[in-house]
């Protein structure tokens, strides 16, 4: 996918959303991977024309694992003048050996998301930028469907009154099949997980399932997409936003 055609798919997230306001100061959220790195180069893109001034950080939360190099992620933030700052933790440390967790990727989401906020709140931000994409959100819809016998998802916009910070993910109209394909043609410098966990958990389980409904039922993706946006899921109704069905 083009910057172009990217570019209007999280424009229109944007303001179905209203997620980005005059005087907004984002962090971005930086794991290093594919999604991550996208969300920072279209949001810095869109910086250019979009009619709401708004101001990025873009902040890596490392979890402790050896022979993560960052490195070629602050060379694209100089690139591009946006500050990069990386918060060094001992998650994985605690979450692989001292708790020995069977099942870590929940506690780690939770531990990373209060150490990114920490820093943005110290950076001045307002609002965090996360990279979840269209696949995510279909896949977190069905994980609480059968895994928790729930209906639920995360929101576009998540406000933290305690923190008083915004989560958004502009992102969440764009397959992964076109930001994996965005970052293949901008060369942007993906950072290899070394997660333990990596590969091997719940979500893939969900990617493989997925991939096989959309073989058998036409549209299954999209379907169930909009689906979530019809639905009564906190923050997704559709005219709640000013939006028409």
């Amino acid at each position: 996918m083009k910057m172009q055609q990217i570019l209007s798919l999280v424009r229109r997230a944007v303001q179905d959303y209203n997620m980005i306001e005059e005087g907004d100061r984002i962090a971005v959220g930086i794991s290093g991977g594919k999604d991550s790195l996208t969300l920072l180069r279209v949001l810095k893109a869109m910086q250019r024309f979009y009619p709401r001034k708004y101001e990025l950080e873009a902040i890596t939360v490392s979890l402790g694992f050896e022979g993560m190099d960052f490195s070629p992620i602050q060379r694209l933030c100089d690139e591009i003048g946006v500050n990069y700052s990386i918060v060094e933790t001992d998650i994985g440390h605690i979450i692989f050996d001292e708790r020995k967790e069977e099942n870590p990727c929940a506690l780690c989401s939770k531990m990373r998301k209060g150490a990114l906020n920490t820093k943005a709140e110290e950076l001045g931000c307002n609002k965090v930028a996360l990279g979840h994409n269209k696949d995510d959100v279909i896949e977190t819809f069905l994980m609480a469907l059968l895994y928790e016998g729930r209906l639920h998802c995360f929101s576009p916009c998540t406000f933290l009154s305690r923190r008083r910070i915004t989560s958004i993910r502009p992102l969440i109209y764009v397959p992964e099949r076109d930001v994996k394909g965005f970052a293949g043609r901008e060369g942007l410098p993906v950072v290899k997980n070394k997660c333990r966990a990596d590969g091997n958990t719940a979500r893939e389980e969900m990617k493989k399932m997925i991939r096989e409904l959309s073989l058998k039922y036409d549209h299954f993706e999209d379907r169930t997409f909009n689906a979530i946006k019809r639905s009564y899921l906190e923050g997704w109704r559709a005219e709640e936003n000013g939006l028409s069905q």
